[in-house]
């Protein structure tokens, strides 16, 4: 049975949407049209779209008329609106990582500085609306998580499946230079800082392979418990010496943080980000199970290893996102996109929204990072002392 192509509009017209658009057009086995764009900035919209070959549309409304499925990759600050609103629709909804966060309010809110507990119930408060807005829509929210559908994890999944292995410790870290977005480092439009913008990555893949581990062996999905977490503003020291190579230009939130997670089966994962790193990004996953030990290399990976003599010999050669250099030893990725998961996860969606199944990345999985991440903010405040993690879902 053929099934017309499902109608995609996207939010935000920057880094992400961009990801997105690519990953669409290498989809197979699910009819797919990519009818436009929408954003808060006209000229970034009318852009988008004419470099695309697709529609600018003026209103977040006009476009969810217009679509199936409504792919939010604005900043964090705007997706529980967007999202509700399309579920409110019957439409079914992508949103970016992170899901949601706390944003604060008032003149001259400081994140870095505000108080935890009030944040986290903020965040839980945005969890809560998307949770209550698809339990009533015909919709179906999937949680953009790249690293979920990333074929290094995949695999791990598949082994924790067919082996019935236990996780006793998960250890993984995403951290690179500083990010490419412009709002990222105001924490009333990013929700936070280094544990939200690059620590949901390994975090939401820990929390999912124990999810697999838990439902392969009995029946149950092992859940995060308790949080405890450190994190620091290094760029922001009297003492830090910019010499040029990290982005630095940070309003109230931190650079660098971890987070030790417990879950309820009492095994433990720890959890670390950073924008602190050279030589590019470095994104990363080790299991060690009870019946194996597997390390989940998403970048950089050694499929291709290249020495460079002079830096012009590369000019016009993408190499490797955020590499700094050219020259010397450096590992190309061959397609940066397959390996971190993108086209895997927007072919997962299409068919999960066609098939009237649940995407694998999917609204429950996205609630339990916000929770442990915004715990673990409440415990950063503490001095590292553990905290319990909400279970709303």
């Amino acid at each position: 049975m053929s099934h017309p192509p499902l109608r995609v509009g996207l939010v935000g017209a920057r880094f992400a949407a961009n990801l997105h658009l690519h990953a669409y057009r290498r989809v197979y086995g699910v009819p797919v049209e990519i009818v436009g764009v929408t954003s808060r900035s006209a000229e970034s919209r009318e852009r988008f779209a004419s470099e695309n070959g697709l529609r600018a549309f003026d209103s977040l409304e006009s476009l969810i008329e217009a679509v199936d499925v409504l792919d939010v990759c604005a900043p964090p600050d705007t997706h529980v609106p967007c999202a509700v609103a399309a579920l409110e629709a019957d439409k079914h909804v992508i949103i970016e990582k992170p899901l949601t966060g706390a944003f604060g309010s008032g003149e001259g809110f400081d994140g870095w500085k505000a108080a935890k507990e009030p944040l986290l119930e903020e965040a839980m408060e945005g969890c809560r609306r998307l949770v209550e807005a698809e339990a009533k829509s015909r919709g179906t929210v999937g949680y953009a998580e790249n690293w979920v559908y990333a074929p290094a994890i995949q695999k791990e999944a598949e082994v924790l499946r067919k082996s019935g292995g236990h996780i006793l410790w998960l250890h993984g870290c995403e951290a690179h230079s500083g990010s490419h977005s412009p709002t990222y480092g105001i924490w009333a439009r990013s929700g936070g800082g280094s544990i939200v913008g690059k620590g949901c990555h390994p975090l939401t893949a820990a929390l999912y392979l124990k999810r697999v581990e838990g439902l392969a062996r009995d029946g149950r999905a092992i859940r995060p418990q308790t949080v405890s977490a450190r994190a620091h503003r290094i760029t922001a020291l009297d003492s830090f010496r910019d010499l040029g190579h990290l982005r630095k230009d940070y309003d109230d939130v931190e650079d660098m943080g971890s987070l030790h997670v417990t879950f309820d089966d009492g095994t433990v994962a720890d959890i670390f980000s950073n924008e602190l790193t050279l030589g590019g990004v470095h994104n990363w996953l080790s299991v060690f199970a009870d019946n194996h030990r597997a390390h989940c290399h998403l970048n950089p990976n050694d499929s291709l290893e290249m020495y460079n003599p002079k830096e012009e010999y590369l000019e016009d050669v993408y190499v490797v996102e955020k590499i700094g250099t050219k020259q010397g030893w450096s590992r190309p990725s061959p397609d940066e996109d397959w390996f971190h998961g993108f086209p895997h996860e927007i072919r997962g969606f299409l068919t999960a929204f066609q098939n009237g199944e649940t995407p694998e990345s999917d609204l429950p999985l996205g609630v339990d990072t916000v929770a442990v991440m915004y715990a673990g903010y409440v415990s950063i405040e503490r001095r590292g002392q553990e905290v319990d993690v909400p279970n709303l879902v």
